[in-house]
């Protein structure tokens, strides 16, 4: 869901209190739909007003874009509920026949069959397949009507166990900077000109760790983690090093 207008923006905040104050008053695991990187800026912003409910996010996989909210203390509740997201797998019938599908076609096809935004959180595309991370209560549905995409026959297959879902292995590069401005640092990693980064972030783009990030000099900590729409995801790893001609050497593992 995009952050259209003010509505909207009220509407979101109002379902965050409204959850935390559920899940307190009424001694309750309370659960958000999937949100996308803007919902999560609103989210972490609101986060100090919330946490009195106690708050967590889980996406179903280390690092998603896409991220679920729980409210609850397993302290205080004596018990504890896992986050009600499961993985499908989604593969052609006939591999040697099928389209080469892009996350965008899986997406596509998905909203095809009428389901709401917030309950689909990362598709992880591979090689003319899929793994994609939703909530429990849509994937029934999804496996019994997800069919097709574009001209691909499919079956989809819940994943019973997560340690099946293969893990995305980041490229890893080292880049030089003259310091470790995040402006920079995506301008060298996404090979762009300082221009083009200015304009993500005057579009509001970027961010870290999941929240909106306007300043374009802010300093990048390590372990951070960059997703600059439009160009991709990057995690700053490593303590950076200084070359001999007193410029930063950063470790980036970038993400497809």
């Amino acid at each position: 869901m995009a952050l259209e207008n003010e509505k909207e923006l009220q509407q979101l905040k109002n379902r965050f209190r409204d959850l935390a104050e559920k899940s307190f008053q009424q001694n309750v695991f309370t659960f958000t739909g999937f949100l996308g990187l803007s919902e999560q800026d609103i989210f972490w912003q609101m986060e100090p007003q919330l946490r009195f409910a106690g708050c967590v996010t889980e996406g179903g996989v280390e690092g998603a874009d896409r991220v679920m909210v729980r409210f609850g203390k397993p302290e205080e509740l004596g018990y504890d509920v896992p986050f009600p997201i499961v993985c499908v797998h989604i593969k052609p019938l006939a591999v040697k026949f099928a389209d080469k599908l892009s996350h965008r076609d899986f997406l596509g096809a998905l909203m095809n069959l009428g389901i709401e935004r917030s309950t689909i959180g990362d598709i992880k595309v591979g090689d003319k397949e899929a793994y994609l991370f939703c909530q429990e209560s849509i994937a029934e549905y999804i496996c019994r009507n997800l069919e097709q995409i574009k001209h691909t026959h499919v079956k989809c297959e819940l994943v019973e166990h997560m340690e099946e879902v293969p893990i995305e292995e980041p490229q890893s590069l080292t880049v030089q900077v003259s310091s470790a401005r995040v402006d920079a640092v995506i301008a060298k990693v996404y090979n762009k000109s300082r221009s083009d980064c200015l304009e993500l972030f005057r579009t509001g783009k970027v961010y870290i760790d999941g929240r909106l990030c306007e300043n374009n000099s802010r300093q990048l900590k390590v372990g951070e983690s960059v997703n600059a729409r439009g160009y991709g995801k990057f995690i700053f790893a490593g303590e950076p090093r200084e070359t001999r001609k007193g410029k930063l050497s950063l470790n980036i593992l970038l993400f497809g």
